[in-house]
């Protein structure tokens, strides 16, 4: 027996990644577990998964599962263009900001940001980088890229993406959506995943797995096979393709087939919504002084700005990130494990360090 070597009782608000593995999932990977299954996608688990997607997102679509989120989405970016090819994304973009050039490195993929106040791309922003045709000294751009949830923790409702996927099309263009959070999303917008995906016209997906309570995995989700190829053979030499493939899609059948993606999300969400509405709460009152807020709350995500030190003094007991240290801005985010206790006790906290200012 291999003895536990962190506080089971840690919690914290840096990261959804934080989190262990919903006790669905684990059971599904035991479940899985045992006997000869054919390597490389070839069992019965990646099977049955096609079937699953093709219940959440249309007839049609084809899902390749894949490690990590990075991995996902360089290669499913890279199935959409031509090797000349551009992507158009906000410049507080998961592929911009925090792949390490990946996109670029490893995909030989242009990336043309756009400066955005919510971290949302809109017709208008997409004109600002989409130009260029024809022109041999510019990369040619060929892709929109949006995130769902934003990385400011902000939504797109179904007609937002639905004006972007008319746009980006009318321009001859496809559209990529990075769904690291997606459940969060569709939690948020209560709409199924195809009314603001395959229904809305994006293109080829992301699907995130690891965010919402998955050991680990992801997949590339194409919705429109006209707009992708490749992918066999890119997902291969990207080093994206899992010999024991049955339990990165065992994980993935396990959040999709009884809604326990939704459930996840609905939690971490509520989560967030409730430290929120006990800070502002304090702000009304009077209790709290001293701390504001920049995005909206509307998935797991709270951003808050706080007087100085006072982060600092807070994480020697909770974990989370600084979004932006030279505005006191920090991010704080809620998982698919975070419980009432953990929000309320943080909220006491914040309330004991602000008033001690």
């Amino acid at each position: 027996m291999t003895d536990t070597l962190h506080d089971l009782d840690s919690r914290g608000f840096a990261s959804d990644n934080y989190s262990g593995v919903h006790p669905e999932i684990m059971a599904a990977i035991a479940a899985a577990n045992g006997g000869h299954q054919i390597a490389y996608g070839d069992d019965v688990y990646t099977e049955k998964l096609q079937q699953v997607f093709a219940s959440h997102f249309g007839d049609g679509v084809q899902a390749f599962p894949v490690f990590n989120g990075t991995g996902a989405n360089v290669t499913g970016l890279q199935s959409m263009l031509p090797r000349w090819g551009a992507v158009i994304c906000t410049s507080t973009a998961h592929i911009h900001s925090d792949e390490n050039g990946a996109p670029e490195r490893i995909g030989g993929i242009k990336l043309l940001t756009v400066e955005t106040p919510d971290g949302k791309l809109t017709p208008e922003l997409i004109d600002k980088e989409a130009w260029g045709w024809g022109d041999e000294h510019r990369a040619q751009p060929g892709v929109v890229s949006i995130t769902q949830t934003t990385e400011l923790g902000t939504a797109y409702s179904v007609a937002e993406v639905t004006a972007i996927a008319e746009h980006t099309h009318k321009l001859g263009m496809k559209l990529h959506m990075d769904g690291a959070r997606i459940s969060n999303a569709a939690a948020a917008l209560g709409q199924p995943l195809r009314a603001f995906t395959t229904d809305a016209g994006v293109d080829v997906l992301s699907f995130g797995g690891t965010k919402n309570g998955m050991l680990f995995g992801e997949s590339i989700v194409v919705l429109n096979p006209e707009a992708s190829t490749g992918l066999k053979y890119l997902r291969k030499m990207n080093m994206q393709l899992s010999s024991k493939m049955r339990f990165v899609s065992a994980q993935l059948i396990a959040l999709l087939e009884n809604d326990l993606y939704l459930r996840n999300a609905s939690n971490a969400n509520a989560m967030a919504a409730r430290l929120r509405g006990a800070l502002e709460a304090g702000i009304a009152d009077g209790s709290i002084t001293g701390l504001g807020f920049s995005q909206p709350t509307e998935s797991n995500a709270v951003f808050a700005v706080l007087p100085d030190g006072v982060a600092d003094t807070l994480r020697e007991s909770f974990r989370f990130y600084d979004w932006d240290a030279a505005k006191n801005e920090v991010r704080w985010m809620c998982g698919f494990d975070t419980t009432e206790s953990d929000i309320d006790t943080f909220v006491a906290a914040v309330k004991r360090e602000l008033a001690a200012r």
